[in-house]
């Protein structure tokens, strides 16, 4: 981080501009936005991040610049930035007064192993007229205000990129594909095409007639994804997908009492890169459970209240790199309770973005649907029908309707 803070100023004082500052707070945007495209291993920006709480308000201009080495001289991911253009525009502006910088270091080689990274920079550059509270000379200088760490429920178990692997052999192959359970309770899945299609069913497991909800996620983040099971005992059960297909001894996370919630697993907390779930009880109380790995889920954490659903999905609904909460509601309204990378949801009006929605069974967050690093929903209607919208532009369109026949089906989350 210090190396990268001198390289930028250094550069700056170079060209007879003012040197920029560091604020702590605006660097805990920045770091927490290179976790996050580190644990997806793509590059891309936040829309909005300007609009952050963590951005302390910017009034005069707001840039963001990323790169990626293969090694690990941080200094050198300037010397990037200022042979490109639209990059070096943002180091040379003097409105910048104020940054943070985020830097990640994940396994692999990439000489090896093509698209394993190994570290990731982040730096956000802002203009301000009053300098934040807690702006210091450079990292480490002056005393800051000390700044609350995330809440223990969002801290992240232990940091570690999930390696990448070759699942064509593996039970759901991508996040994108659509996942079933049918009467018998077997398992199926349609893999995504890649350009908003899907293929043929294929049956990859057994033995889920008792579930009240399934739900797909890469939960202990080995590369593999698995399948997170809410039965009508009352037990939630975790099936580890194993690389070389099929699915590996249940994982026992909760032993009674899941039945009646509804819930959602996703990355939640911007910081974590493991799921979290998030679930409402009858009162309408909403719950984060912090992710413990191949063991029993241990206490939650309340992060709201009023939250009235029958079913909800997690899912960054309005594109700006933080998953969201969509929950319907008896009514059929779907209301949409914004993240922001941190426990509760925006504490802003929670607006109506679609009516009519208790006419889907189901609802699954889907990634790479579309195309590379897309986002969108689907919905299964009582008629088979598969309903998908995609949410790349940050709100609902007019849904396409890539597959039928799934009549009689539970669709997995």
């Amino acid at each position: 981080m210090l190396a990268v803070f001198n390289a930028i100023n250094a550069y700056r004082t170079s060209l007879g501009l003012n040197p920029v500052k560091y604020n702590p707070t605006v660097s805990t945007l920045s770091q927490d936005w290179s976790n996050n495209i580190a644990s997806r291993q793509v590059i891309e920006h936040r829309s909005n991040f300007w609009t952050d709480p963590r951005a302390l308000n910017p009034n005069n201009g707001a840039g963001e610049i990323i790169a990626v080495r293969w090694d690990r001289n941080a200094a050198q991911l300037v010397e990037w930035w200022k042979s490109s253009p639209a990059h070096d525009a943002l180091l040379r502006d003097p409105r910048f007064n104020v940054i943070g910088v985020g830097i990640t270091f994940t396994d692999g080689n990439y000489l090896t192993t093509p698209n394993s990274y190994t570290m990731w920079g982040v730096v956000n550059l802002f203009g301000y007229t009053t300098l934040p509270a807690g702006t210091v000379n450079s990292p480490g200088a002056g005393t800051a205000p000390p700044q609350l760490p995330p809440p223990t429920v969002c801290d992240p178990i232990a940091k570690h990129q999930p390696p990448t692997l070759d699942l064509s052999a593996a039970a759901i192959r991508s996040a994108g594909d659509l996942v079933a359970v049918d009467p018998s309770g077997n398992l199926r899945d349609y893999p995504a095409l890649g350009n908003g299609t899907f293929g043929p069913a294929r049956t990859v497991g057994s033995g889920f007639a008792g579930a009240k909800e399934v739900m797909t996620t890469d939960w202990d983040r080995d590369g593999v994804i698995d399948v997170l099971v809410q039965m009508l005992d009352g037990r939630l059960l975790l099936y580890p997908g194993a690389v070389s297909g099929g699915f590996k001894a249940p994982v026992t996370l909760g032993g009674s009492g899941w039945q009646s919630m509804t819930m959602a697993v996703g990355i939640w907390c911007g910081n974590n890169r493991l799921p979290q779930i998030l679930a409402t009880d009858s009162s309408g109380a909403l719950y984060l459970y912090r992710n413990l790995g191949l063991t029993a889920l241990v206490g939650r954490t309340q992060v709201g209240s009023g939250v009235s659903a029958i079913r909800l999905s997690m899912v960054d609904y309005d594109a700006d790199g933080f998953q969201d909460l969509l929950a319907v509601e008896a009514n059929g309204n779907l209301r949409l309770y914004r993240g922001s990378g941190l426990t509760a949801p925006r504490a802003e009006a929670h607006l109506v973005v679609g009516t009519a929605w208790t006419d889907y069974s189901g609802l699954r967050s889907l990634k790479g649907v579309t195309g590379l690093n897309t986002t969108g929903i689907a919905g299964l209607l009582s008629n088979g029908t598969i309903e998908y919208w995609d949410l790349t532009g940050g709100s609902l369109t007019t849904p396409s309707t890539p597959i039928t026949g799934l009549g009689g089906l539970k669709l997995a989350q």
